[in-house]
């Protein structure tokens, strides 16, 4: 008993237990993303609407979920206006890279930013705190949330650039819906 209470505190003071959470994360997903009850769990929610896009948009931006929330949008669009799926997938979007946003800033970022700093991080933040390349974190962090790549790169170079939240969920709003609406007429083009 002793010793379950003494990893418990171990893993209360480890200082990266929100990281390896994370990469945890990443891990089961690609292990279960075939699966044929996570397939029918896409299904169900691809059922629902434009409530379904809410739930889909909120998936379509996390690198665990974003081929099967595609496909899903895709699937959706074709019964429902583009246009509408992807502007309710965009305020599903916003949920889920706040989400991310709050997590990685709260929490991530706290446990790695020591690790950046002694591994010569000052001088890349010294660097991109320039006129030169301070424009650049979120010009690079905008394109990757408009892209049908998953957010999290793209909202970890938004949080380092100090953006306040409600210009963030205004930002992942649009990013994120014209990235949906691109997506699906991509999709249905082809």
């Amino acid at each position: 008993m002793e010793e379950l209470i003494d990893l418990n505190s171990r893993w209360k003071h480890w200082h990266y237990k929100n990281t390896v959470l994370l990469v945890l994360s990443l891990i089961v997903f690609f292990l279960f993303a075939e699966h044929p009850a996570v397939r029918n769990a896409i299904d169900l929610i691809g059922s629902f609407g434009y409530i379904g896009a809410f739930i889909t948009g909120i998936l379509f931006v996390s690198i665990f979920t974003v081929a099967p929330a595609a496909v899903v949008l895709y699937f959706l669009a074709d019964n429902l206006n583009p246009l509408l799926v992807a502007l309710f997938a965009g305020i599903g979007a916003v949920v889920g890279d706040y989400l991310i946003f709050r997590f990685l800033k709260d929490r991530v970022f706290d446990e790695l930013t020591p690790l950046f700093m002694k591994s010569g991080g000052n001088k890349i933040v010294k660097l991109f705190k320039t006129p030169y390349f301070g424009w650049l974190l979120p010009l690079l962090g905008a394109l990757i949330i408009a892209s049908p790549f998953p957010d999290e790169v793209g909202i970890g170079l938004l949080g380092a650039s100090k953006l306040r939240n409600w210009q963030f969920l205004i930002l992942s709003f649009i990013l994120n819906s014209i990235g949906i609406f691109i997506v699906i007429i991509a999709a249905k083009s082809f």
